[in-house]
């Protein structure tokens, strides 16, 4: 006697499948994929994560706002370093300016005596020869290294690059006034090296007193006489 296997045999029941329709179409429906989006999204998932892009762009923008800063910081430290060094430039260029000048005045000095000598020699007329060549190119030298002569008779006294050796009264000058000039001056630049020795005048004590009387008494002798002319002029007769 055979078993007969449930689901096998004729009686076994057969899934329905609509007159006309194929086997594929008997397959089991739940074999399908589904097609069928899934549920959406609860609102609060949403809202967090909406919150969430809003505190990133709340950081960059703090973040940006300190490398602002920083940047206006380094900018700031940039140009005042620079001005620093140009600051420096200069004070160098005017210190080699300074060393330059000294230096010069230093080593022209002593080469006032000699020209002293030449000056002499001039005003005595022994500047002749090859002695006069020789006295040219030294003057031509200095003068190309800035070396200045002061020093001339008649200019007001001033102490600052005078230095009084004689002093005397004079009644023509209204002034103190270098009258000769004793030992001329140097200069280089604005440097003085050795001041002029001059001799100076004062006015005469008095004079101008005198000469203020004077110029008081001629209206008075006027006005004398024109009152004479008016009333005859001169003695009474008789």
């Amino acid at each position: 006697m055979t078993e007969e296997t449930p689901g096998f045999g004729d009686n076994a029941e057969k899934p329905d499948v609509p007159s006309g329709a194929t086997p594929d179409d008997a397959a089991p429906q739940a074999a399908e994929p589904s097609t069928e989006e899934g549920p959406a999204a609860p609102a609060g998932d949403a809202a967090s994560s909406t919150t969430d892009q809003s505190a990133q762009d709340v950081g960059l923008i703090a973040q940006l706002d300190q490398v602002r800063t920083a940047l206006g910081e380094r900018t700031a430290d940039l140009q005042r370093l620079q001005a620093e060094y140009q600051n420096y430039r200069r004070r160098v260029e005017r210190d080699k300016v300074t060393v330059k000048e000294i230096a010069a005045a230093n080593l022209l000095s002593e080469l006032l005596p000699t020209l002293d000598d030449v000056g002499r020699a001039r005003e005595h007329g022994e500047l002749v020869g090859g002695f006069k060549s020789v006295a040219e190119a030294l003057e031509t030298v200095v003068a190309k290294m800035g070396l200045q002569q002061f020093g001339k008779e008649g200019e007001p006294f001033d102490p600052t690059i005078h230095e009084a050796l004689m002093h005397s009264y004079a009644p023509d000058v209204t002034e103190t006034t270098c009258v000769a000039i004793l030992q001329p001056g140097y200069r280089i630049g604005e440097r003085t090296i050795r001041p002029a020795r001059v001799a100076v005048a004062e006015p005469q004590p008095g004079a101008q007193t005198v000469k203020g009387e004077s110029e008081t008494a001629a209206p008075k002798d006027s006005a004398d006489a024109a009152e004479d002319k008016e009333t005859g002029g001169g003695p009474d007769e008789g």
